[in-house]
């Protein structure tokens, strides 16, 4: 499993998957339909943050990962 996402795309993951998150745990009225799916793909993006690995790139061959 090697690593194919980069630095700043971890970044954005992180911060986007916990912006997420932290709307799937409010009680906001009226937005009861989407937080469950909110919160799961904001899991998905901080599993994916913090592995540096993402199943969606393979079949595509996108790698922003830079090798040294």
């Amino acid at each position: 499993m090697a690593k194919n996402v980069g630095g700043m795309d971890r970044l954005i993951r992180a911060v986007v998957g916990g912006g997420l998150i932290y709307y799937a745990m409010s009680n906001m009225p009226g937005s009861d339909t989407y937080m469950v799916p909110a919160g799961i793909v904001g899991f998905v993006l901080i599993l994916t943050a913090i592995f540096g690995w993402c199943p969606a790139y393979l079949p595509f061959g996108i790698k922003t990962y830079k090798t040294k």
